[in-house]
């Protein structure tokens, strides 16, 4: 006569020997454990993938915390996405365009008058401004030789006008004579003299 406070014996057909006996309590378990299950077969398959990479699952941990947060701007000005003020703006602009150059040399050259003085802009005039060196005539070698004893004083003012070291050197040059060249070719030697009386 069989026993019957032992267990039933296993069915090998059925996949979940004595779940009948469990009840409701055996079915909610059930669900957890296959979520537990499916869970480690998932962090095992990433793991696999990592070691096929070449990558410890330590080092890509510790990865996530050299990431830096991100840095707010909060109350203070921000140039990267604050309004700016537009002569700063366009001052940028300038510099990155590759304009700056030209622009001081048309500032320098339109508003000489008032940046040296009429006396001195009566007598000489900007011929050139080439790698910050502003090239001056002077209406005779008296007045260029002024203006190269003036030159600190001039290069001053120009640079209080026109930015900090817009113009670094000032070069002055007396009235040239008559040229006697024409053309492309020409002939090397002291060239024509004065034969005329």
């Amino acid at each position: 006569m069989p026993d019957e406070s032992a267990p039933p014996a296993a069915n090998p057909a059925d996949p979940n020997p004595g779940a009948a006996d469990r009840g409701s309590d055996a079915r909610a378990g059930r669900g957890s454990d296959l979520a537990r299950e499916a869970l480690a077969a998932a962090r095992a398959s990433n793991a696999a993938r990592r070691r096929a990479a070449g990558r410890s699952p330590r080092a890509s941990a510790g990865s996530a915390n050299k990431l830096r947060r991100r840095r707010w701007s909060g109350s203070g000005p921000d140039a990267a996405r604050d309004p700016q003020p537009l002569g700063l703006t366009m001052r940028s602009w300038v510099t990155a365009a590759g304009a700056g150059a030209d622009l001081t040399r048309a500032t320098l050259f339109g508003r000489w008058e008032k940046i040296v003085g009429a006396d001195v802009a009566g007598r000489c005039s900007p011929i050139s401004l080439v790698d910050r060196e502003l090239v001056v005539q002077a209406e005779s070698t008296a007045w260029a030789t002024q203006i190269r004893l003036l030159a600190p004083q001039l290069l001053a003012k120009i640079n209080a006008e026109l930015g900090q070291r817009a113009v670094v050197r000032i070069r002055a040059r007396g009235p040239a004579g008559p040229s006697w060249r024409f053309g492309e070719r020409h002939v090397r030697g002291r060239g024509p003299r004065d034969t005329y009386g």
